[in-house]
């Protein structure tokens, strides 16, 4: 998957990215903006998770909404 779509698609994406990682605040979602990078370091921040750990959740998620 482009990662390109989700963030220019943002909004739409963002209650699927908010139901996969509910700790995520809507402060960190509007930072998120739709930037995987972000992501990614709002999941470590957030769940205590390693880079990788987030990546591969990032990776299952994305595998999900592209069908």
């Amino acid at each position: 998957m482009n990662w390109n779509i989700v963030e220019g698609n943002w909004k739409q994406y963002k209650g699927k990215v908010k139901a996969q990682w509910r700790s995520l605040t809507e402060e960190q979602l509007d930072l998120i903006a739709g930037k995987r990078v972000e992501l990614v370091d709002s999941i470590q921040e957030t769940y205590g998770t390693s880079k990788d750990e987030a990546e591969a959740q990032i990776k299952r998620f994305e595998e999900r909404i592209k069908d």
